[in-house]
Order: structure tokens, then C-alpha cells, then sequence
């Protein structure tokens, strides 16, 4: 057991994982280097291939070729689980994703679905360089009939992974590499810490924190995934440091996008921050803003501000993967600069 109680996170994908195939005959694991003792390169698959050894397949470095026999597995009623090893892959597999996957189902009118699960371990902060520290889930936000998913360590992991193998569409889930090892921290008698939590309902839910009760915030700040503990390291140092209390939304389901909770936070507060690991031109902070704006422009009192990676690659050496990532501080002078233009 982890500190607190809590399980890992990488334990906790695992172990739904076995229920899920204990309670299904109908799903498939693909991966490379899936297979026991080894278990995936982030240990979540341990277990599986010793227990289900027909229904855990062990596949060749092709990232292609994986996504087009997922996809055909699925259309013939099978509901495969797809571990790509690291995020940044999935671009090879994209002619299968936009031309295909995203769209059997509207060129059969209907007639098939594509219920199949991608999960990859997306961001940096490890120092494994520019080509296995990226977050690319933008690059998924604009292919239509896809539902993307961003894992959190406040999030119920095991609902997450169950919905999305249940889901008909094709889902793909994105779990931060950091988050694997650290306590999966569920709200307990709707808290986290000192932040009270609304949690709303749905497969995909977002996580609404706030550490005044909800009755008043300067900002709204909008984060996802390996994002939302810096998030939340942030919004408590405005409070201890600055006596500024910020509401945090932590999504789950980025595409198709779920904004109610933003925009019902953004009507208190008046202020927004976006704040995501991936690079900030094009990114989903950009989206979100977008959105917030055609939505509800008449509660917004001051200018959106968007936190992101620095637009180039990852470097390999920490410094300066550190500098170029964005970082709780970031996140602080973005507030800031809210409260500047308030007073």
C-alpha cells in the first residue's frame, strides 16, 4: 500500500484491468512487450499473459500494423485493448486512426462500430528525451468520432478504463507517465487534502476543486492529467503565499469536449487559466478558451491565460526539460498576471 492508504495508480489500472477480462471473454490485450514477467514497460499488463494466454498477444515493433488489427478485431466483435508504449507512437499509427477508425461507422451507415480501447502513457518529466516525453493529445482533439480520455491521479482509474472498454466507440486512454507510480488519490468524503471536490456524472467525469467551499475564486484554472498536480501545487501556493484562491477543473473527457463544469466555474470566478504538458501553439488550452469565450464571453472579466510546454522539442537533460515544461510557477505569474489586470 502506498502513503495514505492509497493504492498506485499503475496498481490500480492493473487490477481493473484483470476485472475486466475476468468479466468479459470478449476483450483482447495488443501490445509490445506485454507478456509476463515483463508486463508492459510501465508494469500495468503484469499478470494478464500468465492468466489469459489466448487473449494477450505479444506483437512486433508496428505501430501501424497494430492499430489496423485492433481495428479489424473490432469490427468483428472483438473489443481489444491496444497499450501503445510510449504516446509519441501513436503518430504512426495516424492514416489508421483518421481514415479508418474514426470512420467505419459513418461509412457503413451505422451498420458497425469500432469498440476498441488505446491506452498510452503520455508527458515528460522523466528525462527520456525528445521522442518519448511528448504529450500529442491535441494532435488527437480534432479527428471527429474519437473519444479521448485523460487519466488523473485524482480520478477513479478503475471507472475510467471500465467505461471505456464498455464505450462502442473508439476510446483512447491517456495515462501520464508520472502518475504511474504515485498514489491514486480519490476524494475522500468529497475532499482532496484541504480542497473540497464536486465530481460530475457520466463515464468521463471532471473533478471540480475548490479550497473555499465554492463561495469564491479570483481565477478558474482548467488542467488534465499529469497537469493537475502541478496545478494543484500552484493554486496552493496562491493561497498560502498571496491569499488568492483559484477553482480548479480537472477533466477527463477532452474530445468530444465536456465543458459545462468550466463554464458553471468560469460564472463564479470570471477568470481563466488553461494549463496542459503538450506545447502551446495549436494546444487544447486553445480550444477550451475558445469555447469558454463563444459560450459565456459576458462572464469573462479579464483575459484568458494559457500555460503550456514551450513550442520545440523535449530536451533530453533535465534542466532543460524542466525549463521548457511548464512548471507550478508558470502557472502562479499566469494568476498573477489576472490579479494585475483586476486591480
Amino acid at each position: 500500500m502506498s502513503a495514505g492508504g492509497h493504492r498506485r495508480c499503475a496498481q490500480v489500472l492493473n487490477e481493473a484491468l484483470h476485472e475486466v477480462f475476468a468479466a468479459r471473454d470478449d476483450v483482447d490485450l495488443l501490445g509490445e512487450d506485454v507478456l509476463d514477467p515483463y508486463g508492459g514497460a510501465f508494469k500495468v499488463t503484469q499478470g494478464l499473459s500468465d492468466a489469459y494466454p489466448d487473449r494477450v498477444l505479444t506483437t512486433p515493433i508496428s505501430e501501424a500494423s497494430l492499430f489496423g488489427v485492433a481495428a479489424g478485431m473490432a469490427l468483428r466483435g472483438r473489443r481489444p485493448i491496444l497499450e501503445i508504449m510510449f504516446g509519441d507512437f501513436v503518430a504512426l499509427g495516424f492514416d489508421q486512426i483518421v481514415n479508418g477508425i474514426s470512420k467505419f461507422r459513418e461509412m457503413y451507415d451505422d451498420q458497425v462500430t469500432v469498440p476498441l480501447v488505446v491506452r498510452t502513457p503520455m508527458g515528460g518529466r522523466r528525462g527520456y528525451g525528445p521522442t518519448h516525453s511528448q504529450s500529442l493529445e491535441k494532435l488527437l482533439l480534432g479527428v471527429p468520432n474519437i473519444v479521448v480520455v485523460a487519466a488523473s491521479e485524482c480520478h477513479d482509474l478503475r471507472a475510467l478504463l471500465v467505461a471505456a472498454v464498455e464505450d462502442e466507440r473508439p476510446v483512447f486512454l491517456l495515462e501520464n507517465k508520472l502518475m504511474y507510480g504515485r498514489p491514486n488519490r480519490r476524494p475522500e468524503h468529497r475532499h482532496v487534502g484541504e480542497f473540497e471536490v464536486r465530481e460530475t456524472g457520466g463515464p468521463y467525469p471532471a473533478l471540480t476543486f475548490s479550497a473555499t467551499g465554492f463561495s469564491e475564486g479570483s481565477a478558474t484554472v482548467v488542467t488534465y492529467g499529469g497537469m493537475l498536480p502541478v496545478v494543484l501545487d500552484a493554486v496552493t501556493e496562491l493561497v498560502l503565499e498571496h491569499e488568492i484562491f483559484c477553482e480548479v477543473v480537472a477533466l477527463s473527457q477532452l474530445a468530444p469536449p465536456e465543458l459545462d463544469p468550466v463554464l458553471e466555474s468560469v460564472a463564479r470566478t470570471g477568470a481563466l487559466v488553461t494549463a496542459e504538458e503538450g506545447t502551446l501553439t495549436g494546444g487544447i488550452g486553445a480550444e477550451i478558451a475558445a469555447r469558454v469565450q463563444e459560450a459565456a464571453w459576458s462572464d469573462l472579466r479579464r483575459p484568458v491565460q494559457r500555460v503550456a510546454a514551450r513550442d520545440g522539442i523535449v530536451p533530453s537533460a533535465r534542466p532543460l526539460e524542466d525549463a521548457m515544461l511548464p512548471s507550478a510557477r508558470d502557472v502562479v505569474e499566469a494568476v498573477l498576471v489576472l490579479e494585475a489586470v483586476r486591480s
